[in-house]
């Protein structure tokens, strides 16, 4: 991605994009089915949130109502990802995609239908480092931190917890390898030992082969860069059916209240990192979406929040309800000078943008978009306590 092709790109956009409407659509796009789909409901409702906001404000460009249509990426099936967000396009007439959620069915339609068509998206939560060199043609951009950034943190854990050698399961696409790369290079420059690092697939039924080849390896703690909803939480109970393994260092793909509700007690010590933020935009977040009935602590729903908002953000500085103007002002809107903008406050966001005035989005994660538009981002390093979830830092 090269972010100073942006004013070329805005410019072909201007004459190319949606122009204003009465209704805007906004495509969220995130695998409502598949290994994640235990997440993305609180995902969903989070970006609609802040489009909700938005609307009621009454501040937003005149006439003009944002409208979420939602399709389901699959989270793993990029063809069926790609169809999805051509329907979006083609048939709904979006202008902005908030998503895709996994890194390869991002990909796949950032390079199969976003960019083609010159639509932006902003993913919550595709984190592959490969992504940083997509060529978007300025369209594409993150509120969450690539993995190159989790698999450093990661492994700092380790050596926190003065674990020296681990085994690696991954799940076998651009999210698994990527983070599972980034991941041994960080803990091998540590002095740490992979024994083995190997790929496991999703939906499958038997895992006790892939844990029997990592058993024999050996290690002290089985790390697991999967999804919760399917293959890593199939990975970890193997283990625990064959004793292979019983303590478990985690990704960001593995957090959710499912899998410490069907494996909390059996997994007590497990540890691992997720992206996270804490701070008075968090707080700020976590009362509307409660307020709401949404589950704030379930993962990604701070940055699909954000990704929602920064759309609306952008359009707004850009005086139009266009591809153009999302994809033009992200930057601008998301980062220094302005005036610092929080959860709750999206219309007074609106207000000052109609005066010409500069804001600083800081929203639910603290948003700031660094290099080719992705967040800078934090973590939270967490720990499994009395069948919970319980945070240690913030990294």
């Amino acid at each position: 991605m090269k972010k100073w092709l942006l004013a070329s790109a805005a410019t072909t956009l201007l004459a190319a994009g949606a122009v204003q409407a009465e209704d805007a659509k906004i495509g969220v796009i995130l695998g409502f089915t598949g290994p994640i789909e235990s997440l993305t409901p609180s995902m969903g409702a989070s970006a609609e949130l802040a489009l909700t906001e938005v609307n009621d404000s009454g501040k937003f460009l005149e006439g003009v109502t944002l409208s979420p249509v939602r399709a389901d990426s699959t989270c793993i099936d990029s063809a069926a990802a790609t169809a999805a967000a051509e329907r979006l396009v083609t048939t709904d007439g979006v202008v902005a995609i908030m998503g895709a959620d996994c890194s390869g069915v991002t990909g796949a339609v950032l390079s199969n239908v976003a960019v083609p068509n010159g639509v932006p998206m902003i993913s919550p939560s595709a984190t592959s480092p490969a992504l940083s060199n997509a060529e978007d043609n300025g369209l594409f951009f993150r509120t969450s931190p690539s993995d190159a950034r989790q698999g450093e943190v990661l492994a700092s854990i380790l050596s926190e917890r003065d674990v020296s050698s681990v085994a690696v399961t991954y799940t076998n696409n651009d999210y698994g390898k990527g983070f599972a790369d980034s991941f041994a290079a960080a803990f091998e420059a540590e002095g740490g030992e992979i024994t083995l690092s190997a790929p496991h697939e999703d939906g499958k039924g038997d895992y006790s082969a892939e844990i029997g080849a990592l058993a024999s390896a050996g290690g002290d703690v089985l790390v697991v860069l999967g999804y919760s909803d399917q293959g890593g939480k199939g990975m970890i109970q193997a283990a625990l059916d064959t004793g292979a393994f019983d303590t478990f260092a985690m990704g960001d793909g593995m957090y959710s209240d499912a899998l410490v509700a069907d494996l909390g007690a059996d997994i007590e010590g497990s540890f691992g990192s997720v992206p996270w933020a804490e701070g008075e935009g968090t707080e700020a977040f976590t009362k509307l979406a409660t307020d709401a009935g949404i589950n704030a602590e379930s993962s990604y729903t701070r940055e699909s929040y954000d990704a929602a908002a920064l759309i609306a953000l952008a359009m707004m500085k850009g005086g139009e309800a266009s591809s153009a103007a999302v994809a033009a002002n992200v930057l601008d809107v998301a980062n220094a000078p302005g005036e610092p903008i929080l959860p709750g406050e999206l219309g007074k966001a609106m207000e000052i943008l109609a005066e010409g005035g500069d804001v600083d989005y800081v929203g639910a994660t603290n948003v700031e978009l660094v290099g080719e538009g992705e967040a800078a981002g934090t973590y939270r390093y967490y720990e499994i306590k009395d069948g919970d979830f319980s945070t240690v830092s913030f990294k």
